[in-house]
């Protein structure tokens, strides 16, 4: 597998999972509240406004990282702003959890559909990743 290659199917997958989050938010703010693993019910009751809101940002981002996937060399501006948000909803995490807000099980809790994506993401953002990932392999 070439190093493009295996860039598009991390957004790939990322957007796949980001995508199915987002609509399941949409579709049923409460199933998703209660049922998703991520322990909402530390945060306080539903509210599906917010929850919507959310979902449409998900929805948004795995759109565009399943954009990315098929179109990488012209992505970047795309990549970046699925990966801001990304980034920045794992930070808010933190901040919840050092003011207290949330309980530090969620450290552990929100690994994979929180902190994972945004580091992954966090790192191929970086320009000199991104850049070597998609150099031809003739050039290395």
């Amino acid at each position: 597998m070439t190093r493009e290659k295996g860039l598009a199917l991390v957004c790939g997958m990322i957007g796949l999972v980001s995508l199915g989050n987002g609509l399941w938010m949409l579709l049923s703010s409460t199933t998703w509240f209660d049922y998703i693993p991520a322990a909402m019910h530390d945060t306080g009751p539903p509210n599906s406004h917010l929850i919507h809101d959310v979902g449409l940002a998900y929805l948004t981002v795995g759109g565009g990282l399943l954009w990315c996937a098929r179109n990488l060399r012209r992505s970047r501006a795309v990549f970046l702003g699925a990966t801001f948000f990304m980034v920045g909803h794992a930070l808010s995490h933190v901040a919840e959890m050092l003011l207290g807000q949330l309980p530090h099980t969620h450290w552990y809790i929100d690994v994979p559909l929180v902190f994972l994506p945004a580091l992954v993401l966090g790192a191929l953002a970086v320009p000199s990743v991104w850049r070597y990932l998609l150099a031809d392999a003739s050039t290395g």
